[in-house]
């Protein structure tokens, strides 16, 4: 049965894959937008690669590696870590 932290790490990747899905498909949409609104020039189109695709990838990973720290252990080793040192004060 594999550990909490291998688990937890697997579901991480499921979890950056779906994101990564889901940012191509924003980006998709953000470049059908922008098609059908103005005409779409190569700066447009690799500003809104970047800046929606990363935006999504960074808001989206850092929610993620939360959940992967609570479900891993790394914050429970650490509440236990300044409790004992508080119990020394």
């Amino acid at each position: 049965m594999p550990s909490d932290r291998q688990r937890a790490a697997a579901e991480f990747k499921r979890m950056i894959k779906w994101i990564m899905v889901i940012a191509i498909a924003m980006v998709a949409a953000a470049l059908t937008y922008l098609h059908y609104s103005s005409g779409l020039t190569i700066n447009l189109v690799l500003a809104t690669i970047f800046g929606v695709f990363f935006s999504v990838m960074l808001g989206c990973g850092l929610f993620a590696a939360s959940f992967f720290s609570d479900k891993s252990g790394h914050d429970q080793s650490i509440s236990d870590a300044t409790r004992r040192e508080r119990d020394r004060q």
